[in-house]
Parts: C-alpha cells; structure tokens; sequence
C-alpha cells in the first residue's frame, strides 16, 4: 500500500495507515482479484436489473457496476449466506425420501406346458362344451395359473377370423400357450365356468360350456396349442 499519497496526509508522511485504509485497500484487491478470476455469466445470483444496475439475488443487495459486485461476493455476509445456502441444501438431500427400486423379476422359460383338450355335450342339454387339462409340473412355488379369454381382433399373430376367439392359459416359467374356440357366447352361469388347481398333481382344470345358437352348428375346433404370448396377451 501506498504509505506516502494517502488522501487527508500530508506529502512524504509515513505515519501507518488507519483500519479504513486497511479496508478499503484489501475490498480493493480483492476486486481486481475477482475481475480476473470470476466467470460472471456462470454466478446464479448475479442479475442485471432494469435500471442498469446490479443486484446479488442470494443477499438481496445493490450494486452500480461489476467491480462492486464481485468485492461483495468475497465479503463476510456473501460468504456467511453461501454457507447457509450449502447446509439447507444437504439437509434438504438428506430429508428427502430415496426412491425404491423394485428388483425385476428374471425367469427362465420352460418351453409350453403339456396339454388335453376334450369335446363334451351335456346328457341333459345337450350342451357343447370343453375341458381343457394344462399340466405344469415344474411351476413356481405358490403360484397359481390363470386363463382368459381374448377376442381375435385382439390379437397380432394370425389374420382375425370372426368365427374364433383364444383362449389362453399361463403359468411361469411356462410359456403362455393360447387355444382357439369357437366364437360364442360362454355360458357363465353356476356350474358352467368351472376351473380347478391341483396342487398334487399340478393339473390345471377349466371346463367351458358354450350357449347354443339357433340353426348354428359348432364350428370346427383345433385342439392344437398356439404360443400367443409375444402378441401382447395380458393377464
């Protein structure tokens, strides 16, 4: 510092300097220190205001050019509200609640399961009807298999036909395995939907009776399974 041409001395005087001068030259230096270090446009509490003017949005305070802005930002109160800032923010990271990520599940397919399919007719209605037995001997444990039934407009695989719907069938790690059925109506009532798990002999049971329809036949049936499980089936 400059010693001998301070304001209010007189030339040549070499009295030591006031704590103002003290201030005022390091806020000084560390202006010129700041100029050539700091990167303005990446401060996120750097703001130019409508009047031309400065402000510092984390301390709400004014400043009329760069240089008074960036000897603020090494001061005591700059500094002292950055450290606030960081603190709420690791406390706010550590409050905040971690996101559970479920394991997905990985199977190994087994290939399609064994099947019968048997044509029935009720002695007493005369009632056309279905009994499919699927066999899933290595099912997963506490799993139980399910069906449904899906239209043929529903599915992607073959061209739909009117005259059909599918009927699938699924149990892991077994392939989900689709049957064609003739497109009528499924009698629903007590008796007529029936289905059965066994857990001994790992035989999945499920008896369908179908609703006649006046001068209709039952169209011709494929006892043939089908894997209809890529075309999006769901359960």
């Amino acid at each position: 510092m400059d010693f001998q041409n301070r304001v209010g001395h007189k030339h040549g005087s070499g009295a030591p300097a006031s704590a103002q001068d003290v201030a005022l030259d390091r806020r000084e230096r560390l202006r010129r220190l700041a100029l050539e270090t700091i990167d303005l446009s990446k401060d996120p509490y750097f703001m130019r205001n409508h009047l031309g003017s400065y402000e510092c949005k984390l301390c709400l305070t004014l400043h009329t050019n760069e240089g008074s802005y960036l000897a603020h930002t090494q001061g005591k109160k700059h500094q002292l509200n950055l450290a606030r800032r960081a603190q709420k923010e690791k406390q706010d990271m550590g409050v905040a609640p971690k996101p559970k990520v479920s394991a997905v599940r990985k199977t190994v397919k087994m290939g399609r399961p064994g099947y019968r399919v048997t044509k029935e007719r009720d002695p007493d209605s005369k009632q056309k009807a279905l009994l499919f037995e699927i066999e899933y001997p290595e099912i997963d444990r506490d799993f139980v298999p399910r069906h449904r039934f899906m239209s043929a407009y529903e599915q992607k695989v073959e061209e739909p036909d009117k005259d059909v719907q599918y009927l699938l069938f699924a149990a892991e790690p077994y392939e989900t395995i689709g049957f064609k059925v003739p497109n009528m109506e499924i009698d629903k009532s007590d008796g007529k939907l029936f289905s059965h798990w066994d857990r001994q002999r790992k035989v999945y049971t499920l008896q369908v009776y179908f609703k006649d329809r006046e001068m209709e036949t039952l169209p011709s049936l494929s006892t043939k399974a089908g894997d209809f499980l890529p075309i999006g089936a769901r359960f």
